[in-house]
């Protein structure tokens, strides 16, 4: 009867290791927890093998007495819930009991823990969920795990696992949410002898720790974001369009300080991100949530990665509305980023003239210009313009965050010099992106201008598009389109909404009926609204190819540094970048 007893408990144990530890970065996230739930300032983590020879994980917090020892290797038992309100309002990282059970079940272990009140430290070894009696040992104040063997008594299980490689790259991935989740605390991973990360402990930079974890390009390109309302409260940084993935490797979501990967978060930011992504791109992030514990279930899943919102909705507007306004900065918001590693060059003397001269685009707006500035890349000098008078200096606050432009490359590029150095704009992308926004704008307060054609534009269409234009006249006046059909198969533009005044009528008329008749009148203007008016804006956008003047180029770089998500097109592509003078200076290898 006692081995029928061994037996059932063993089996029991092995169960509940199975919903706990999956492979090593199972069992190293609940002793990276526990660590965090004890106060440890320092944490080390020393594997062999991938972890499956050896997880160590020491810390430096409270540690546990040596009555307790024994007790914390038993199924159901937790230091974490002291009263009712520990249960309805979780603030720790966890309390199933069964983690370091369950660790013990299918491991060689052995816990070594030292109060700092106590003399010495004391350890307690258990094999197979067995545990030994406490012994003396050497530690000083905090908490010592030792997993040996992982799966050792369960060869079926311990036969799934991946190469060595492979389950390393597991347990580093643990290892980063930690250290991402507690920039307070320092962090060193080991793997196999060596030094794999060393991370100092920034309590009040945030930015280091993720340039430390994530590089600095991430960091650099990143959006600082802080949003609070109703009791909730985002904050964090929010990758650039720019620094999108081709995986989901490079998102970071914490709630209350714990990591998870919910539906119902990953689908708000999802459409935060929809309108400056392309579809196949995946954003990077690193963001925290923090809301009131009684508030949210962490406790639905085995592994605690999955979370239950009291009222998702309003958690979901919250985080959708917080991360779209925080990527809607114009193209000229500084960098999130300014870690000891990055420091932007100084700028060197340039002085700017003062503006004197109108540029105007395609959107109608009239932006105030610069005097002067017609010298091209070989010194020469527009005739038109005069020679300006420079000031003897010139602080870095007189130059626009995207300066002012040089040339046009290729028809394609603009090449303007700021107080960094040199700033490169595809100026179709970039002028797509700004009527694309103003035509938001309109539609949104229902003023979409309408430009009369003096001459009305006629094309020969499908019997499919003149019918579209008879069954939804009034969608494309709400859109400033006035079309006609002339016959079965001819139509005449007479009108235009006034921004797209100058884009190819016949081509931007297509266009508009051809995404009318694939979403439906309703959907057009609601669900694909978006779709529709980014169609508009890029027939709408000055063409590649067309030759523009120094006004001109400059009205679109003062009209970007206005314009909501000018950093990227409608598509997810970049509209401009940066190159500071340091890395200019790298490339043709000069000396500071």
């Amino acid at each position: 009867m006692s081995a029928i007893r061994v037996l059932s408990d063993l089996l029991v144990n092995q169960i509940a290791a199975g919903e706990v530890v999956e492979r090593p970065a199972s069992a190293l996230k609940e002793l990276l927890e526990n660590s965090l739930d004890a106060g440890a300032t320092e944490i080390e983590v020393r594997l062999l093998e991938g972890g499956g020879k050896l997880i160590q994980v020491a810390d430096d917090g409270a540690g546990i007495s040596r009555e307790e020892l024994a007790l914390a290797l038993a199924r159901h038992a937790t230091s974490k819930i002291s009263s009712l309100d520990d249960l309805e309002q979780v603030r720790s990282l966890g309390f199933r009991g069964e983690a370091l059970a369950s660790i013990a079940a299918v491991s060689r272990l052995t816990l070594t823990s030292r109060r700092a009140q106590e003399r010495h430290a004391w350890s307690i070894g258990c094999e197979g969920g067995a545990p030994a009696g406490p012994e003396p040992g050497a530690l000083a104040a905090g908490t010592s795990v030792e997993v040996r063997d992982l799966y050792f008594n369960t060869p079926a299980r311990r036969k799934f696992l991946k190469s060595e490689a492979t389950e390393f790259a597991h347990c580093e991935e643990v290892f980063k949410r930690a250290a991402l989740s507690r920039p307070d605390v320092g962090f060193a991973l080991h793997h196999n002898g060596r030094v794999q990360r060393q991370l100092r402990a920034a309590p009040e930079r945030h930015d280091v720790r993720v340039a430390a974890v994530l590089g600095e390009e991430f960091a650099r390109s990143a959006v600082r974001l802080e949003q609070q309302a109703a009791g909730l409260r985002l904050w964090g940084l929010a990758g650039s369009p720019t620094f999108s993935r081709g995986t989901r490797d490079a998102q970071y979501f914490f709630v209350n300080g714990r990591f998870v990967r919910d539906k119902l978060i990953a689908h708000a930011l999802r459409e935060a991100y929809r309108d400056v992504l392309h579809q196949e791109r995946h954003p990077a992030f690193v963001l925290f949530l923090e809301l009131d514990p009684g508030a949210v279930d962490v406790n639905v899943h085995p592994t605690k990665i999955e979370v239950r919102f009291r009222d998702g909705r309003a958690v979901h507007q919250f985080i959708f509305h917080a991360l779209s306004q925080g990527l809607a900065a114009p193209a000229a918001a500084a960098p999130a980023f300014e870690g000891a590693s990055y420091q932007a060059a100084a700028p060197r003397p340039y002085a700017f003239p003062a503006a004197g001269v109108q540029g105007r685009l395609g959107t109608g707006l009239g932006v105030a210009q610069p005097e002067g500035f017609y010298q091209t890349l070989f010194g020469r000098r527009d005739d038109r313009a005069p020679e300006p008078e420079v000031p003897d200096t010139a602080g870095e606050a007189e130059v626009p965050p995207l300066g002012f432009a040089l040339a046009q490359l290729q028809g394609i590029y603009i090449l303007a010099q700021n107080a960094h150095g040199l700033v490169i704009v595809d100026m179709h992308a970039a002028h797509e992106r700004v009527v694309y926004e103003r035509l938001k704008a309109a539609m949104d307060q229902q003023a979409v201008a309408m430009q009369p054609l003096l001459i009305p534009v006629t094309f020969n269409a499908d019997r499919l598009d003149v019918t579209t234009l008879e069954e939804h006249g009034e969608t494309l006046r709400q859109l400033g389109f006035e079309l006609a059909p002339l016959s079965p198969t001819a139509i005449a533009v007479r009108a235009l909404p006034a921004m797209l005044k100058d884009a190819d009528a016949q081509q931007l008329a297509r266009a508009v009926l051809q995404d009318i008749r694939e979403f439906g009148a309703s959907r057009a203007l609601t669900e694909r609204r978006n779709e529709l008016l980014a169609t508009m804006a890029c027939h709408g956008a000055v063409r590649a190819s067309r030759a523009l003047t120094l006004p001109e180029m400059n009205a679109l770089l003062r009209e970007m540094e206005a314009t909501e998500r000018s950093g990227q097109c409608n598509h997810g592509r970049p509209t401009w970048f940066q190159l500071t003078l340091a890395e200019l200076d790298k490339m043709f290898m000069r000396g500071k």
